[in-house]
């Protein structure tokens, strides 16, 4: 079975011979589905900055602090 993966070094489609790991994205079934790989992180990027469950913003409901800070 055939893996393919996104270079973001080249910006690129890849095999599984390519860049280290820590310079693509995937692996991805298909060349298309490597293809679309910014595309994908950028739907999920949008996706989690409207979820309620993953607001980080100190205005959100069920927020308790906006840092990371201990308390004294």
């Amino acid at each position: 079975m055939s893996e393919y993966w996104y270079c973001l070094k080249h910006h690129r489609v890849e095999p599984t011979e390519g860049e280290p790991n820590k310079d693509r994205l995937g692996p991805y079934a298909t060349e298309a589905e490597a293809a679309r790989a910014l595309d994908k992180v950028q739907e999920r990027n949008e996706s989690w900055d409207h979820d309620p469950d993953w607001n980080d913003d100190e205005s959100a409901p069920g927020s308790t602090s906006g840092s990371d800070e201990p308390s004294s």
